[in-house]
């Protein structure tokens, strides 16, 4: 699915907007999305659903060179939905997260031997020196907007993701479709890639959500009693 094909409410956007638009992009910065240098597509699935699967365009900046941040969109167009956030690790600080806290993450190791992750448009030789690196780090990833079931908005709470690990996981027609539309080959690519290794140590076992599905959900608590809060907000 190149792009989901849900129709977002609202009027379409007014000269005065556009006009706006163009005099912000003149003279505001945009220092951290400038940042972002790269684009991967891959795909991820809801880590209580691996039924449920899209199609993932990650736009990234390094803060370091052991963590990036990405913004994910529902495809590559220009009125691509934003759909979440993904922040990538070394392994080095995934291992000093708390047990907790590993559950949470993914390992990229079977995404980029596989294939299925790439760099669109980019040469294939210049994204394996990248892909080397992300062959061995951790992903946590939340998507806000569930454009697979026609959402027409970002509805609900938010949704831990997941990654492939495995062969057999990947619906036929997804990979069929990405692989047609930017011309590439997975398959190819994994005999390509076939030297890269993960992790040092392996996959730790608590990451991928430690072999069980998650979900997130919402519970209502008691506040506690303060006299600092104005009385308009309590």
């Amino acid at each position: 699915m190149a792009s989901s094909h849900v129709e977002v409410p609202g009027e379409a956007t007014e000269t005065g907007t556009a006009v706006v638009e163009t005099a912000t992009g003149i003279i505001q910065s945009f220092a951290p999305i400038n940042q972002i240098h790269q684009h991967l597509c891959a795909f991820h699935f809801y880590a209580d659903d691996m039924t449920r699967q899209v199609e993932a365009h990650h736009y990234c900046a390094h803060l370091n060179e052991e963590v990036r941040q990405c913004l994910i969109f529902d495809s590559s167009k220009a009125d691509a939905k934003l759909i979440g956030v993904e922040y990538i690790i070394s392994p080095m600080l995934f291992l000093a997260l708390p047990e907790e806290e590993k559950p949470l993450w993914h390992s990229h190791e079977y995404e980029v031997k596989s294939g299925v992750l790439f760099m669109p448009d980019l040469p294939l030789s210049v994204q394996r020196m990248d892909l080397e690196k992300v062959v061995k780090t951790y992903g946590k990833t939340f998507h806000f907007w569930q454009v697979d079931r026609g959402d027409a908005l970002p509805l609900g709470l938010p949704s831990i993701m997941m990654a492939l690990t495995r062969d057999g996981q990947l619906y036929d027609h997804l990979a069929k479709d990405v692989e047609n539309r930017f011309d590439i080959s997975f398959e190819k690519e994994r005999e390509n890639r076939a030297y890269m290794s993960g992790p040092e140590h392996g996959i730790h076992p608590l990451a991928n959500g430690a072999g069980k599905g998650l979900k997130l959900e919402l519970r209502d608590i008691d506040l506690p009693q303060s006299n600092s809060f104005p009385r308009i907000f309590v």
